[in-house]
């Protein structure tokens, strides 16, 4: 059996709301979240040492690798 997915009235109202560049550019950003990279690259990067520890801590307090942090935040503005 497959899965339905029901919407609310009030997110088809935006929807319908949409014009047509929106729609497009919305299923293009999905499209890119949902791609897999082919390969990750290693890079180098000089950051302030306090600037550092501070995001290592804070993310150790949200339970989150660092790093994982700093891809994040760089999809987050990347799809922004």
């Amino acid at each position: 059996m497959k899965p339905v997915q029901y919407f609310s009235e009030e997110y088809l109202n935006q929807c319908r709301k949409m014009m047509p560049k929106e729609i497009i550019r919305f299923l293009e950003d999905y499209r890119m979240l949902q791609a897999k990279p082919a390969k990750t690259k290693l890079i180098s990067i000089k950051i302030d040492e306090n600037l550092l520890s501070i995001f290592r801590q804070k993310a150790d307090l949200n339970n989150v690798k660092y790093q994982t942090m700093i891809k994040k935040l760089m999809q987050d503005w990347v799809s922004s």
